[in-house]
């Protein structure tokens, strides 16, 4: 199978740069269009009673996961390559596995340290469901560790 669109969820981590690299080597290669997506996402704990987070919560959050998507996209420039950007507000599982449809991605790329929890938001949504279950698509995980 030839990958021609990749989408590469991007949280800024050490694994997550050492995943950004290894997309772009890999997109070279294949000729691939890449796709990089930052997640804000909000903790449980934050949400109000009513359900509801404060919206300087919450566009605080989307600002710093901002930055990390404009790290990630400098990163990727200042190495000779491209991609296109971007941020979503949910539960990462969901929103990778939606934007992966959105821009018709045959590839999902993502970091994971296996020594670390910080990687697990990536598998694990906020009903239990694994990105593994609901990807609609192929994953390469770039270890670390």
């Amino acid at each position: 199978m030839k990958y021609q669109k990749i989408l590469l969820a991007y949280n800024g981590s050490q694994e997550g740069r050492r995943a950004l690299l290894e997309c772009a080597d890999l997109a070279t290669f294949l000729g691939a269009e890449t796709h990089l997506l930052a997640v804000a996402s909000m903790p449980p704990s934050l949400f109000l009673t009513e359900g509801f987070v404060p919206e300087e919560l919450l566009e605080e959050e989307k600002k710093r996961t901002q930055s990390i998507l404009d790290e990630g996209i400098r990163t990727l420039r200042e190495s000779g390559f491209k991609a296109i950007g971007h941020l979503a507000v949910g539960e990462p599982v969901e929103e990778i596995c939606r934007s992966a449809k959105e821009v018709g991605a045959d590839l999902i790329v993502l970091g994971h340290n296996q020594t670390t929890s910080f990687a697990a938001r990536w598998w694990k949504g906020s009903v239990g469901a694994s990105l593994l279950d609901y990807a609609p698509c192929s994953i390469l995980i770039a270890l670390h560790g």
